[in-house]
């Protein structure tokens, strides 16, 4: 990924702006947002900004290589606005994908998510038999099969990248998402104030936790080996909620103890890990950013 021109959609979101500042440094970067959810603020000033939806017209895919990021992306985001959310979801990549290949652009990556392998404590692999529990992961679904149909109609090639509890913490990009955050930044950022947490149940549940970084450096490797097909990112390890806020408060010298309610979501992931073997093998990726380092990148900004 050298002297590329690049589109990224979502591009001034959380894992959109990570991705779109990474490339700039050696490649032409647009950057899309509506601002929905994300903000120019997270850009460099070298990325360009576009505010505009992905379900509009006259989108500039006219780029070697289109990175689609733009999605309502949570389960409770999607729920509250159905209609929307699956407009953005799916039409909003039809609509990408298609003004691409209209453009002469034949390389995409795009977010899918780790979500639709339910609850699960051993690594999940790509092959495994998912399923839609939720409108989000429905539309994530189907995005995967557009992604199937493109490949198989057009010749193109699409990596679809199956993503693992994301995060980078307030003193990133995260902040703006406020509620939809990663449970690592909101408890992070209660505790660095003298709040406690709030965790679903026992706090046992478990997330294959994976730093932004890493998933920038997945997602320009996927391009740059013109991947195609699913594939997951995440670190193959898997740590309790309980066990989260044990390490924030160490790295915060703090001693708050988390406060436990019952789980008010009707469909809810108790457990992730990532079988990350087929990307490894495609790319050579392998996580840089350990948990105990990235929770100590997290909590840097309060220390």
């Amino acid at each position: 990924m050298e002297g590329k021109r690049v589109l990224v959609t979502g591009g001034a979101g959380f894992i959109g702006s990570n991705l779109a500042n990474r490339l700039a440094a050696d490649n032409e970067v647009i950057a899309l947002d509506d601002c929905h959810l994300g903000t120019p603020e997270n850009l460099s000033d070298d990325v360009e900004f576009v505010n505009r939806s992905v379900l509009d017209d006259d989108l500039p895919t006219d780029v070697d290589v289109v990175f689609h990021l733009a999605a309502y992306s949570s389960y409770t985001m999607v729920e509250e606005n159905k209609r929307e959310a699956t407009r953005v979801n799916v039409e909003g990549f039809v609509n990408t994908v298609e003004q691409a290949r209209d453009d002469g652009c034949d390389t995409v990556v795009y977010a899918s998510t780790s979500s639709i392998y339910g609850s699960r404590t051993d690594p999940s692999p790509e092959d495994m038999d998912v399923e839609a529990r939720t409108c989000y992961e429905a539309s994530k679904l189907a995005r995967e099969n557009y992604g199937e149909y493109f490949g198989n109609h057009y010749d193109m090639t699409l990596a679809g990248l199956r993503f693992f509890s994301v995060y980078q913490g307030y003193g990133g990009a995260e902040e703006h998402k406020g509620e939809y955050a990663n449970t690592i930044a909101q408890f992070a950022d209660k505790i660095a104030n003298g709040e406690s947490p709030v965790l679903f149940g026992d706090g046992t549940q478990t997330r294959d936790f994976t730093h932004v970084d890493d998933v920038a450096r997945a997602i320009e490797l996927a391009a740059d080996h013109e991947l195609d097909g699913i594939y997951n990112v995440g670190t193959g390890e898997s740590y309790t909620f309980n066990t989260m806020v044990e390490m924030i408060n160490d790295e915060l010298g703090t001693d708050i103890d988390p406060e436990y309610v019952e789980n008010p979501l009707p469909v809810y992931v108790h457990d992730t890990m990532a079988d990350a073997s087929k990307l490894r093998e495609a790319t050579g990726w392998e996580p840089d950013v350990g948990f105990e380092e990235g929770v100590a990148r997290v909590c840097a900004q309060y220390k």
